[in-house]
């Protein structure tokens, strides 16, 4: 099994997990973004944002989840199902996903947050997307009532409410898009000023080449507390 950022695998109380995609250690990607959104959370520490009146503000909901690019959404673990199996059965899926090279990234709007996108298709990272979702699903509790109704106050198409009634989650499968969530929602006054301090600071970072080599699974440990990496699992197909 691959190495652990939480020191071993033995169980471990979670309130809520996720498989996302997280720069890997060392990639000015992984800085650039721990100091946009001011926490490392591959190490649990707070870091320095740039000097900007109200950075800390736009980003506090993003620094919550930690900078990252969705695969499996938060959940809760179903009864019956404890850390350690969802670990040793995430590492099984790594096991089945080559390494592959992750397009080109930019800043862009999206649905009026800013995000890093890739420039080009990469069906790898759908195909991982996927297998992630359908993969570990069993490890996911039901949603609760006020869970799917804070859901549904989005405008959602038909097929994104069948995906939301029937995986948890509205952006999955054909409705996913990889976005590593640098804001809030922002205003066009807003996005005017933040979009250009967001190129300038990601790049440097953004103009190397990188590999997609591992996924890493994120906990929650108590409401309201920071998700932080507690492993990362080599893709080794």
């Amino acid at each position: 099994m691959s190495s652990l950022a939480c020191g071993g695998t033995g169980d471990l109380s979670v309130q809520r997990v996720a498989v996302y995609f997280a720069p890997a250690i060392g990639d000015a990607l992984s800085h650039a973004g721990a100091t946009w959104l001011g926490r490392d959370a591959q190490h649990k520490t707070l870091c320095e944002q740039p000097p900007w009146p109200g950075v800390a503000e736009i980003t506090a909901e993003a620094r919550l989840y930690g900078f990252h690019a969705t695969l499996k959404p938060p959940m809760r673990l179903a009864d019956g199902h404890g850390w350690a199996d969802l670990l040793q059965a995430t590492d099984a899926l790594a096991t089945r996903h080559a390494p592959f090279d992750l397009p080109a990234l930019e800043v862009m709007s999206v649905h009026g947050f800013l995000a890093l996108r890739e420039q080009a298709p990469c069906p790898s990272l759908q195909t991982l997307a996927d297998d992630c979702v359908a993969q570990l699903d069993g490890f996911r509790a039901p949603p609760s009532e006020a869970d799917l109704a804070r859901r549904r106050q989005a405008i959602l198409s038909p097929n994104q409410k069948e995906l939301l009634t029937r995986w948890g989650y509205p952006y999955v499968f054909q409705e996913w898009f990889f976005h590593m969530t640098l804001t809030r929602q922002l205003t066009a006054t807003e996005h005017a000023n933040w979009q250009p301090a967001a190129e300038a600071h990601f790049s440097a970072a953004l103009r190397q080449s990188r590999r997609v080599t591992d996924i890493c699974l994120f906990t929650q440990l108590a409401p309201g507390e920071a998700f932080t990496i507690a492993a990362r699992l080599a893709l080794r197909g």
